[in-house]
């Protein structure tokens, strides 16, 4: 089959691979019908994530039909269509049991590594290193899905592809990043990036009860496709002060919740966001958290701040004692996809949202590499880019 490898820092290429096959009898096969590029993934393209080897197959975004299921699997039969989580779950575990799919003990095998490098073992994640399990992504023609009977959800005919297939990850990471907001009716919510993430996060914050979104961003077509899909005011960051403009903008307190859908490769002009460069070329760090940091800066007292955005190791100059004087709440983390692949098809199916209003790019697997270019470069006004097997 033909899938898209990871070769080095920003090298990456479709090749010739084996074909995967049932390893346990609780996998299924699944022929990709469409998969996309997600910010995260550009943190691998870039060289940030660490344990990657040369060849992983990439994608964590991803959806197609079953073509072959292990003799365990009950849930799911040959042709049928279904969307796939970015977290493997077990199903089975202490953490499965509460629903914190993406905590899962059981599901990452190397998680002796993962807990060396972070300190933490989490959930196996597709495509994504190998301390999240070495996994082979959905960047591919087809892919092998473990514990098939936990995550991946059936899809009716009706929707398109490019309706659901963001269920996988970013739709629900944008329902979560606005649910840990703790949005009460008529609130102001400030969302830092208008890329995918960001952009969804904006429309589930309307959907949730916010009476002002504020897309904060510096590219001037992501500002114009969060004022057009979102309906979000925007503030250009590269324009002054952007937690004193906050401010300004709501009536000297700041905005009730604040979002950083930026995470760890956020850019800024001031002396810590050039600080956090120099740190991260010289390999002190590698997180840079200007967004974190305003969003702490700017939130009202009493407010909440969600972070959707990935970070991956130890940040400098948090302003962790305004948090605590403000009495702010923090919530994160990875999302448990499962619990909301269900109740957000059904928003998606009643028309509540389209979540393919995102997409800027179609190309097919072949020009995978030439994507990543496009999406990490920011060319050619490129938002979400998705691939056709």
């Amino acid at each position: 089959m033909k899938a898209l490898r990871w070769h080095g820092t920003k090298k990456v290429s479709v090749d010739t691979v084996p074909d995967p096959a049932i390893i346990e009898p609780t996998d299924c096969i699944i022929q990709v019908t469409a998969t996309a590029i997600c910010g995260s993934d550009l943190h691998l393209y870039d060289g940030v994530i660490p344990t990657m080897e040369d060849g992983d197959i990439l994608g964590h975004e991803f959806m197609g039909v079953v073509v072959e299921t292990g003799s365990q699997v009950r849930k799911l039969r040959k042709g049928e269509r279904v969307v796939v989580p970015f977290t493997i779950a077990c199903g089975s575990c202490p953490f499965c049991a509460q629903k914190k799919w993406a905590l899962c003990d059981i599901s990452n095998p190397n998680a002796a590594m993962q807990r060396k490098a972070i300190g933490v073992a989490t959930s196996g994640l597709f495509g994504y290193s190998h301390m999240y399990g070495g996994i082979s992504g959905g960047q591919a023609e087809y892919v092998r899905v473990p514990y098939a009977d936990v995550g991946p959800q059936r899809i009716p005919e009706g929707p398109t592809d490019e309706q659901v297939l963001f269920l996988s990850d970013i739709f629900p990471t944008a329902w979560v990043a606005a649910q840990n907001a703790g949005i009460q009716k008529g609130d102001t919510v400030a969302v830092w990036g208008c890329g995918p993430v960001g952009l969804l996060t904006q429309r589930c914050a309307w959907l949730q009860g916010a009476g002002r979104v504020i897309a904060i961003d510096e590219q001037p077509e992501r500002l114009a496709k969060a004022a057009a899909f979102a309906k979000s005011e925007t503030l250009d960051f590269s324009k002054g002060e952007v937690v004193e403009r906050l401010r300004e903008q709501c009536d000297g307190q700041g905005p009730h919740s604040c979002i950083d859908a930026v995470g760890m490769e956020a850019h800024g002009a001031a002396l810590s966001g050039v600080t956090d460069k120099v740190k991260k070329a010289v390999k002190l760090q590698i997180d840079q958290p200007t967004a974190l940091r305003q969003a702490i800066e700017a939130c009202r007292k009493g407010g909440t701040v969600s972070v959707p955005g990935v970070y991956a190791g130890y940040i400098d100059n948090v302003p962790f004692g305004i948090a605590f004087s403000k009495g702010l709440t923090f919530k994160m983390g990875q999302t448990p996809v499962q619990s909301h692949l269900e109740p957000l098809l059904k928003k998606i199916v009643a028309g509540d949202i389209d979540p393919s209003g995102i997409i800027t790019h179609r190309l097919p697997l072949s020009e995978a590499a030439a994507g990543y270019d496009l999406f990490s470069g920011k060319k050619e006004n490129c938002i979400k880019v998705v691939l056709t097997p």
